[in-house]
């Protein structure tokens, strides 16, 4: 029987782990609605958190009267506040992503679908864009378990080829989301026009941002030799070159270099950064990885 997309990005296996897993923001949100997840403020539900001083305009009904009747003062009951999250995927769509096997592109969409699917599962507000402009509808915004089939039928249109840099990209993305919660950027950061605009632009957003590098393995070890000619695939400039073993060591001073300049940009802006393949497992990645860096638990 022919594959499903739902199956070529979630396996049924994979799904099974993902529900057990709840995404994690290090700041103070406020929800527009009710959810799963308690929050760093306290509020009204069930759950007792904590007492504080009576001060005129409070409301009587959480006044603890029976601390009034031994002590003669008015304290306040606080409780628990449970609320929504918003959590973001912005997948890179460059032509850049669709290289390696799998490609980047493809992992990337396996990755932001997981982390979709674990807000779902936890009733968080989930929305997965492109940085691609030309998207033929607009993402959804989606809640619980039931919108997976949406998920997934919204990231499968992903394709490579967006025509605009990450900069631009990004700066659409924020006029378009203005919400507070958590941003997973999943890209190859591999920009003319460099990535730290980009990223200082999403630094200065109210929300917890995640830079997901991923590289190919190709990338990374690259098996070529002979005389070539090198086409970028962006924007079709070519250069000619013979592959000898002192060219291979300098691109591997220079991939270091360019993986150590983006860790050290993003730790010193507060971003949490990962570099990762294209052929690491998602289930490993998410429950391994992604929980040292503290955006799952």
């Amino acid at each position: 029987m022919p594959r499903t997309p739902s199956q070529d990005l979630l396996s049924p296996q994979l799904l099974a782990q993902l529900e057990r897993l709840e995404l994690v923001t290090r700041k103070v949100f406020r929800g527009r609605m009710k959810g799963e997840r308690r929050s760093q403020r306290k509020g009204q539900s069930v759950e007792f958190a904590d007492f504080r001083n009576y001060v005129p305009g409070d409301d009587l009904r959480f006044i603890d009267w029976n601390l009034y009747a031994r002590l003669d003062r008015l304290f306040l009951k606080l409780f628990l506040e449970e609320e929504d999250l918003h959590f973001y995927a912005l997948v890179d769509c460059s032509r850049s992503m669709d290289f390696g096997e799998p490609s980047k592109l493809t992992f990337a969409k396996q990755l932001a679908a997981s982390l979709g699917y674990i807000g779902l599962c936890r009733a968080d507000r989930v929305k997965v864009e492109s940085l691609a402009s030309g998207l033929r509808s607009a993402a959804p915004s989606l809640r619980g378990k039931s919108s997976l089939r949406r998920l997934i039928d919204h990231v499968d249109q992903f394709t490579p080829g967006e025509d605009q840099g990450l900069l631009e990209g990004v700066r659409q993305f924020c006029l378009r989301n203005p919400g507070q919660g958590i941003l997973v950027l999943i890209t190859d950061l591999m920009d003319k026009s460099g990535y730290e605009s980009a990223l200082r632009l999403l630094v200065s957003q109210r929300i917890d941002v995640y830079v997901i590098h991923v590289l190919s393995q190709e990338e990374i070890n690259p098996e070529v030799q002979g005389d070539l000619r090198l086409v970028d695939s962006e924007d079709q400039d070519q250069a000619e070159v013979t592959i000898s073993r002192p060219l291979l060591q300098k691109y591997e001073r220079t991939l270091r270099a360019f993986v150590g300049s983006a860790r050290d940009f993003c730790a010193k802006r507060g971003i949490t950064y990962l570099q990762t393949t294209s052929h690491q497992p998602i289930d490993q990645l998410v429950a391994h990885y992604l929980r040292q860096r503290g955006l799952v638990r």
